[in-house]
């Protein structure tokens, strides 16, 4: 492709980890297959509980579901391609794909972002409010939480998709990425970048930094609680409900923070080191979601174990 042709420009292709060798290219796509794998099983597994299960049907678990689909999409839009440029060497992607692409890294990210903030409103409550839980905390007020969490994150990775597109892109058609994001593909725009790039930055900082400082907030609160509690037991477990929560918020909040600010405060590391900080922080989080959010549930351990029961017996659930 002639970089000088901006016609020319049909496909992108994702180069991954630039420093990468060949002899390793089979190793690190079938880690990365392995992940997807336990994401696809560990997330689908809670889907299916919950399906099955009414007892299920609460407030917190609403949560997590909205979680887990949220978690499921955004692997499910960046693994199968990173995977078959390592597996297969087909690392293209159509122009529009790749839109499409950063579009829904964006947007599914977001989500996630903001479903973590309504699980600290929710361990706030709980903690903080503990006899008015059951009629502020609903089955109907979480859906429409979690509705508002996928309607109004919606509109600005559509914006930065939609400013994008036309740009004419003229400095090649590698994206020294694992998948398409908005700072790869508008670096390969041959026009003033920081027009796009100051709002995407200023759009990140919101997705961010907001749900960031309520759930700060919230915790703050959650400990003063705690810690009003006379009972050594009691302090312990109300800080044990929350600790997988704060676990989640640091893998998931903290490298990306890092990750947006530090080419900004003069921070300076390889192309490599920062995309793995990036699979890391996009792959870890809905690989141990379900074990931290369900298999710490006794509830869920319980049907869980229910469930097994019923496959490797053939006893009728309602039986059990």
């Amino acid at each position: 492709m002639s970089s000088g042709n901006i016609s020319f420009v049909k496909d992108f292709f994702i180069v991954g980890f630039p420093g990468l060798q060949p002899e390793y290219y089979g190793a690190v796509a079938a880690l990365l297959l392995f992940a997807y794998v336990c994401i696809l099983v560990g997330n689908g597994t809670f889907i299916a509980l919950f399906t099955l299960e009414k007892c299920l049907h609460k407030p917190m678990y609403y949560i997590i579901l909205n979680l887990v689909v949220s978690d499921l999409l955004f692997s499910t839009t960046t693994l199968p391609k990173i995977i078959a440029r390592y597996w297969f060497q087909a690392g293209s992607i159509s122009f529009t794909g790749c839109f499409i692409q950063m579009y829904c890294v964006h947007y599914f990210g977001s989500v996630s972002s903001v479903i973590l903030a309504i699980m600290a409103y929710d361990r706030y409550v709980a903690i903080c409010n503990p006899l008015r839980y059951p009629n502020i905390v609903t089955n109907l007020n979480i859906f429409c939480l979690c509705l508002a969490a996928w309607v109004l994150t919606h509109a600005c990775p559509l914006m930065m998709a939609i400013r994008a597109y036309p740009l004419p892109y003229c400095a090649g058609n590698t994206i020294i990425h694992c998948y398409c994001d908005h700072i790869s593909i508008t670096s390969l725009a041959c026009t003033n970048r920081a027009l796009y790039g100051v709002p995407a930055f200023a759009f990140a900082m919101v997705v961010l930094l907001s749900p960031l400082a309520f759930i700060v907030f919230s915790y703050c609160a959650i400990i003063v609680a705690v810690l009003r509690i006379s009972s050594t037991q009691g302090r312990l477990k109300s800080f044990s409900t929350c600790s997988p929560q704060l676990i989640i918020i640091a893998l998931y909040f903290l490298p990306r923070l890092f990750n947006y600010l530090s080419g900004n405060i003069g921070i300076k590391f390889s192309t490599d080191l920062r995309l793995v900080i990036i699979m890391m922080y996009s792959l870890l989080p809905p690989m141990i979601n379900p074990l931290i959010y369900c298999l710490r549930t006794e509830e869920v351990k319980k049907l869980l174990s229910r469930q097994f029961q019923k496959k490797h017996i053939g006893i009728p659930l309602r039986s059990i």
